[in-house]
């Protein structure tokens, strides 16, 4: 008898039998694997209640020249700054080989008359002084973060003290001509 004869008459049909079950079996481990292994996964989103302050709109009409607002993003306070002409043209005319963090102010801003900066300070996270008229701006007219000395100017680089680098500009978009979504 043959080979083939013989495999038939036993009932083995070579190996495509045991093919299909391992086949099926290891199918069906990935699936309870990526099933198990998914809520960890998941766990690295982030919160809805992050997702949910991804962007804020805010209303700058009610802001007058010269005045500062802080508002909240993503949980850290954010500083708009409607800048005068004044702060405008003393901020363009830095020079920037001076600054430890060079930055040109066109860099810095999307439409001259307003700064948008993360307001907290780039040394140890404080939140600097200089959004109330009556707070103390520092030698450049910018914020000062009373921790440990640093000021920044007008644009909000860093001029005098410990701190690295500039105030960050977030993400942002002008959506009309009163109206900035940042983030």
């Amino acid at each position: 008898m043959s080979d083939v004869a013989q495999s038939q008459v036993h009932g083995h049909d070579g190996e495509t039998r045991r093919d299909f079950l391992t086949l099926t079996a290891s199918a069906l481990g990935a699936v309870g694997l990526a099933t198990a292994i998914w809520p960890f996964i998941d766990t690295l989103n982030p919160a809805k209640d992050t997702l949910a302050l991804s962007t804020t709109d805010v209303d700058l009409s009610p802001i007058q020249l010269g005045q500062r607002l802080t508002v909240a993003w993503q949980g850290k306070p954010v500083f708009i700054d409607h800048r005068p002409p004044a702060e405008i043209k003393a901020a363009e005319e830095v020079d920037i080989s001076t600054l430890r963090d060079p930055q040109k102010d066109s860099d810095r801003v999307q439409k001259p008359e307003w700064l948008i900066v993360v307001g907290v300070c780039t040394h140890l996270g404080c939140v600097p002084l200089g959004q109330k008229a009556t707070d103390t701006r520092g030698e450049f007219g910018g914020w000062f973060c009373p921790c440990h000395g640093s000021q920044y100017d007008t644009s909000g680089r860093i001029r005098k003290g410990p701190a690295p680098a500039n105030l960050a500009v977030p993400d942002y978009l002008f959506t009309s001509d009163t109206t900035v979504k940042i983030g």
